[in-house]
């Protein structure tokens, strides 16, 4: 489906970044895979991918809150692969607490590996695109884009802000071949969360089982996980010919969470 295509899927060395690279890999896309991961965790997780779909994988440990890293992992798809067809921003940091304890420094790299890296990695890929005419922008995100929620602010301010990105350069690419959409996931059972779960059973002394509905009670009213899988093959979707005349979109993935 997409054999030939380079993506880039940014905080994609584990997580749903990974399944999200995953996917593509399998479509046929050869693939940047990028993270501040463990070094030879990150050579597996290129290695395994390649060797299942029999693609091109190369690994690049750019700090997206650091222009000059990103414009060197952009030079890096590049030189390797002629530049990025696809571009999945997916890497995020996060706070928990009041935002009047939100560390200022916090804050700063919230801004600027959540919403700032997508816009110079747009703002670097998006002449390549026009050349070859055809790009698919892919920006991931959150429930919390949509909803607000307590002690979360760097998250939900960053997370919403991407929406309105995304429709801005919806609009400036429309007539060229180039599509940008972002899609809101709810709860993924990511390690993050499921570490969390632990915790939550451990202290109220239930099962896993139990603190999971309890969890999710309250979120998804399908009263389970979000598939990583089912996220990905959205993106996979959405990057394909059936996504053509897709752009400017927010598409939650949340099991009715937005609507509830």
């Amino acid at each position: 489906m997409l054999r030939g295509r380079t993506a880039l899927v940014t905080g994609s060395t584990t997580g749903l970044g990974l399944t999200m690279a995953d996917a593509l890999a399998a479509a046929g896309c050869n693939i940047v895979l990028n993270g501040l991961e463990d070094p030879e965790r990150a050579e597996a997780a290129r290695a395994g991918l390649a060797a299942r779909h029999g693609v091109e994988a190369l690994f690049h440990g750019a700090d997206l809150s650091d222009e000059s890293a990103i414009a060197a992992l952009i030079d890096a798809a590049a030189t390797t692969f002629g530049g990025i067809d696809i571009l999945v921003n997916n890497a995020v940091v996060r706070q928990f607490g009041p935002i009047e304890a939100l560390a200022p420094e916090d804050w700063n790299r919230s801004l600027a590996v959540n919403l700032t890296a997508p816009f110079h990695l747009i703002r670097l890929a998006l002449p390549g695109m026009r050349a070859r005419g055809f790009g698919r922008i892919v920006n991931v995100s959150s429930i919390y884009g949509l909803i607000g929620s307590a002690n979360r602010a760097d998250y939900v301010t960053t997370k919403t802000a991407l929406l309105g990105l995304t429709r801005a350069v919806a609009l400036e690419t429309a007539e060229s071949g180039i599509t940008c959409n972002a899609i809101c996931p709810g709860t993924v059972p990511t390690d993050a969360i499921t570490e969390r779960i632990r915790g939550i059973a451990a202290s109220s002394g239930t099962s896993e089982e139990e603190a999971t509905r309890d969890y999710l009670a309250t979120r998804q009213p399908t009263r389970r996980f979000i598939a990583g899988e089912g996220v990905a093959a959205l993106v996979v979707f959405l990057c394909g010919s059936g996504g053509r005349d897709i752009t400017g979109a927010t598409l939650p993935i949340d099991g009715a969470w937005s609507v509830a």
